[in-house]
């Protein structure tokens, strides 16, 4: 299955490297020595000699996706969504830092790398992580995210947009049901 190369974007393939550039940036890929990818009619062909290892079916369609989200990268971009859930939790973005209240004794504060653009609402609840490579965006976001994870008693916290988080029974709640006989004999 070829990877398609959309308008404005430049695929290059050289000594086993793939190199994309479009308006989100340039992005570069080292393909697996099983993998040979050659570029026809606006698209990136990729044949794996199969007979070789045992597992190069799974190494030729991991280096086609690779290739697909460099594309999809350099071209459209990636991006994900994290809530901040929590009373006085908020967040403010200036340059490449990101501070955070998340209710320590301090400010947090986070520095995203070259490649990622963390922008917050008009809330300051809600955060979006962007970049062209999703390998990196999704480790910012990992790493935001791990600052402060949603504890499971109130759900307060970091979480990824949509993600449920699993509330627990607290202390009175699970030692409702034990009884009142439950203490030593007499």
């Amino acid at each position: 299955m070829p990877v398609v190369i959309p308008n404005g974007v430049q695929v290059g393939v050289s000594g086993g490297v793939v190199t994309a550039k479009g308006p989100k940036g340039e992005l570069k890929h080292s393909l697996h020595p099983l993998v040979k990818a050659e570029i026809k009619d606006g698209k990136v062909f990729l044949s794996a000699d199969l007979t070789a290892a045992r597992d190069a079916s799974a190494i030729y369609g991991m280096s086609r996706v690779r290739i697909n989200n460099l594309v999809t990268g350099v071209s459209a971009g990636f991006s994900k969504v994290l809530e901040i859930v929590g009373l006085g939790f908020r967040a403010e973005v200036s340059g490449q830092k990101l501070s955070m209240t998340l209710g320590k004794s301090h400010p947090v504060t986070f520095e995203a790398p070259k490649g990622v653009v963390v922008s917050v609402d008009p809330k300051k609840t809600q955060l979006t992580v962007s970049g062209a490579s999703k390998d990196l965006v999704g480790e910012v976001a990992a790493k935001i995210r791990e600052l402060r994870k949603p504890e499971p008693y109130k759900g307060t916290g970091i979480r990824y947009a949509g993600e449920r988080v699993r509330k627990k029974a607290g202390k009175t709640a699970a030692g409702a049901g034990a009884g009142a006989g439950a203490g030593a004999k007499k």
